[in-house]
């Protein structure tokens, strides 16, 4: 079994998840590749236009990189449920003067024009959550020479992405901070510690595997890699690093010392998906439907807002549960510590 990632110089098995929203930046990408990792942009929510602005400024350091696309999968939402759900969400917007969408929004992320442009202009990594594409999708990419990655969960999931012709695997657990990249998001799959989950896989199919979720230590990342992984990928950590755009509201968040847990919700996005516990998690959960990206869409305003104004008990956290081991430092210098026991 051939590990991908060799024959593109990676000499750092620790390498730097995409985090869709923000927090993952070209600088942060490409300090990743100089010190022997990997980084891929997070392309989702974001413009074909503006994914091509930050692929040319990673290419223009000359190093190797990947672009993570949130496959299609969506969830369909009942519309008066959703407007019961806007209904109840409408009156913290109140309180920024925003008025929230009285109905549901869906789209599919501008997945058809990312993929043409990474066909037209290929990376060497493109990686796929949330859902499966078309192996014609997989087989295109692979043809224009790029390596597949696909995210999955579970030993069913895996088995459906190596049928598909995926090249790896990011096997996802669930302790991973936002959103989980289950194909089933109304059904997540049981918590399985990370190294147990290697093992499963791993011993199932026969692709290598990136292993992501919780990872917070050295020591982590080397019991990680001894399950099985060829690689581990990492976020939660990379939060605070100095070139990370999360929002400064976020930052201070990981630090709160009044901020003692991680949960999953539903109640941002309508997908389930793990932060920083908060009064708008304990406030709405219960009342959450699942629809994405409907709620996505409905929630976004109020979460921006909040953000900008230090409203952390607003905004989705996103957080896994290593999230005390986030520190100030280099990205560069964050992955060659995790990676010291190697």
């Amino acid at each position: 079994m051939t590990n991908p990632l060799t024959d593109l110089g990676v000499t750092l098995p620790v390498l730097a998840a995409p985090m869709a929203g923000g927090p993952t930046s070209p600088a942060m990408v490409v300090a990743a590749a100089r010190a022997g990792a990997l980084g891929l942009l997070a392309a989702g929510y974001k413009t074909p236009d503006t994914v091509r602005a930050e692929m040319a400024a990673v290419r223009d350091a000359s190093v190797a990189f990947g672009v993570n696309l949130f496959a299609p999968n969506p969830v369909p939402i009942e519309r008066d449920a959703y407007r019961r759900y806007a209904h109840a969400v409408q009156r913290e917007a109140d309180r920024f003067g925003l008025h929230l969408p009285a109905d549901p929004v869906d789209d599919d992320d501008a997945f058809g024009a990312k993929v043409d442009l990474l066909l037209a202009d290929p990376v060497p990594v493109v990686s796929f959550t949330f859902g499966l594409p078309g192996a014609d999708v997989i087989r295109a990419l692979q043809k224009a020479g790029t390596t597949v990655v696909q995210t999955v969960t579970s030993v069913p999931e895996a088995e459906s992405a190596a049928a598909a012709g995926a090249d790896m695997l990011a096997l996802q657990a669930s302790v991973a901070g936002g959103h989980s990249g289950t194909f089933t998001p109304e059904r997540l799959p049981a918590p399985v510690p990370l190294t147990d989950l290697v093992a499963q896989v791993t011993g199932a199919v026969r692709l290598p595997v990136i292993a992501a979720g919780g990872l917070a230590t050295a020591g982590d990342v080397a019991a990680v890699l001894g399950a099985g992984a060829a690689a581990v990928a990492v976020g939660t950590v990379l939060l605070r690093a100095e070139e990370s755009r999360a929002s400064a509201t976020h930052r201070a968040a990981l630090t709160d010392p009044l901020r003692t847990e991680t949960v999953l919700t539903r109640a941002f996005t309508g997908r389930p998906a793990r932060g920083l516990r908060n009064r708008f998690i304990d406030e709405f959960e219960s009342q959450a439907p699942l629809g994405y990206p409907a709620i996505h869409h409905l929630t976004s305003p109020l979460r921006k807002a909040a953000a900008a104004a230090g409203e952390a008990d607003l905004v989705h956290l996103w957080a896994g549960t290593g999230y005390r081991h986030a520190e100030e430092k280099p990205t560069a210098t964050i992955l060659a510590e995790l990676g010291a026991k190697l």
